[in-house]
């Protein structure tokens, strides 16, 4: 990860579909919510794959990480929380 010095925080994010998917995988993915926090729904939450399980939680489902603001080599920037840590379920939608 390209940026040591960001904290890791909480952030509430949810799951969607998108209308584009060129260049990603899967058809459910996780985004910031919406004025919750600095992070713009545009940005690209890499988490769990639970999160995405639709055997799990219906699209739409929010949920509260732990994440930090990282990069990418080609300098595209991301949310990450590792698969491995906890996350709690906020709200159904």
């Amino acid at each position: 990860m390209a940026k040591p010095e960001e904290p890791y925080c909480y952030v509430v994010v949810e799951s969607f579909i998108p209308n584009k998917k060129s260049g990603k995988h899967g058809k459910i993915h996780i985004r910031p919510v919406s004025g919750q926090s600095n992070y713009p729904p545009s940005l690209q939450v890499e988490c769990s794959k639970q999160l995405s399980d639709t055997k799990l939680h219906p699209v739409g489902t929010k949920f509260k990480i732990r994440a930090k603001l990282t990069d990418r080599e080609d300098g595209g920037e991301y949310l990450y929380s590792s698969y491995r840590w906890a996350y709690e379920v906020v709200k159904y939608p």
